[in-house]
């Protein structure tokens, strides 16, 4: 089995890791949605319906591994169900959930650690209808990009924002620590063990566009000092010299740089205008390997010059601001790659698709590719859309959806 290897956004893709939702969904309502990170609440027939026709696409390019099944996998093993259960345990003690995971078969165990576990109510709870849950649900974990980065040959844990995602960090590691198919040369930063407050990172700010080129978000979830830290690791570690940053905005429409950013070819991206192009443009920095500081840099394209990886933009909601807004709102930005060239996208986001047509990409659905009705040749671009008017709901796209962990070189 060969080891995770991502040197860049668009290589061909061979292996990617994802997560149907399933029933922690549920644990989601209208009373504790901001709670559990979400805007709206999903239907899970209906997301679960859209993931499995994504999944389905991925699969026409490369492996596709589910966290279910791997994890599964692995709880059979006692050093694995040790590990998970003694973390999981130093921030929920309890007596009665360490006997209950103990004793659960492999794929109950995995789903308690998914979907959570109730407490055990008393007669005031329930006469009050008040029950919490002793282990938290994952609702996000569906986003499997955020708690997990390949750089190189190296992986690494996001260390999560929110509490509410912990747990994340804890199944995420032990599948690059534990399963052969996420066989890697060392985890590079374990953001499982990361207690500081000021060192969060997540995988929707890092973005590996060359062997030796990040660029990286400065966003409300990935802060300076763990940017910083990370940019020491890979410089030491992992052959880039450069690093370019953009100072996101704190705003609920960009929690990761990936919202107003991806990259779609070698010399091709999607950006949120507003953000790249005017008065309203964001900050932008450029950090080089054996330098001291930073160097402020006039705009994003400009900072892509300097490191010899000029890009073209395509931009999200075409002219108009309104459906520019609309329309990154819902994922527009948030393309994946499954080769140079080939991107997913979601089918609702029109003014988008109507930029990538004028830019020379064909538009083809999910279902005319899988049934064999249309094709795309080697060589040609093209954009593939799912239908995602649940999965959108939790505040993502296909690239928050995928986690890389072998592409080929470009």
């Amino acid at each position: 089995m060969p080891r995770v290897h991502v040197t860049s956004e668009i290589g061909p893709l061979r292996a990617v890791l994802v997560h149907t939702p399933g029933a922690e969904l549920v644990a989601v309502t209208p009373g504790n949605r901001e709670d559990y990170l979400y805007d709206d609440i999903i239907d899970l027939d209906l997301a679960q319906r859209e993931h499995r026709r994504f999944v389905a696409v991925l699969e026409r390019f490369a492996e596709v591994y589910e966290v279910r099944d791997l994890l599964t996998e692995l709880a059979a093993r006692p050093e694995v169900r040790e590990f998970l259960v003694t973390r999981a345990l130093e921030v929920v003690p309890s007596d009665v959930l360490a006997k209950r995971l103990g004793e659960l078969p492999p794929e109950d165990f995995v789903s308690l650690m998914i979907e959570g576990a109730m407490e055990e109510a008393g007669p005031i709870a329930r006469a009050l209808n008040e029950v919490g849950y002793a282990l938290p649900p994952l609702p996000n974990l569906f986003f499997t990009r955020d708690v997990g980065i390949v750089i190189g040959e190296h992986s690494i844990i996001g260390s999560m924002r929110y509490g509410v995602r912990w747990t994340e960090e804890l199944l995420i590691k032990a599948l690059f620590r534990y399963h052969q198919k996420l066989e890697n040369a060392a985890i590079l930063y374990d953001g499982s063990e990361e207690k500081r407050n000021n060192y969060t990172l997540e995988g929707g700010d890092v973005h590996p566009v060359r062997p030796d080129l990040l660029v990286l978000g400065f966003s409300e979830r990935s802060t300076p000092a763990a940017l910083d830290h990370l940019c020491d690791l890979v410089f030491e570690h992992c052959g880039v010299t450069d690093v370019v940053t953009i100072v996101l905005p704190a705003e609920r429409t960009a929690i990761h740089l990936d919202m107003i950013f991806t990259q779609l070819d070698r010399d091709v991206c999607c950006v949120f205008p507003p953000h790249f192009v005017g008065p309203e443009r964001l900050a932008v920095l450029h950090r080089h390997k054996g330098s001291k500081g930073v160097r402020e840099m006039p705009n994003f394209f400009a900072a892509m010059q300097a490191v010899n990886q000029p890009l073209e933009p395509v931009f999200c909601g075409g002219s108009a601001r309104p459906l520019q807004e609309r329309e990154q709102w819902s994922s527009a930005c948030n393309f994946f790659a499954v080769r140079p060239g080939v991107i997913v996208t979601y089918a609702r986001n029109e003014a988008t698709l109507a930029e990538l047509e004028h830019t020379g990409f064909r538009v083809l659905s999910a279902v005319n590719l899988l049934t064999g009705e249309e094709a795309l040749e080697d060589g040609e671009r093209g954009v593939i859309t799912i239908e995602g008017s649940e999965l959108v709901r939790g505040g993502g796209g296909p690239r928050c959806m995928t986690l890389p962990l072998r592409r080929d070189d470009l």
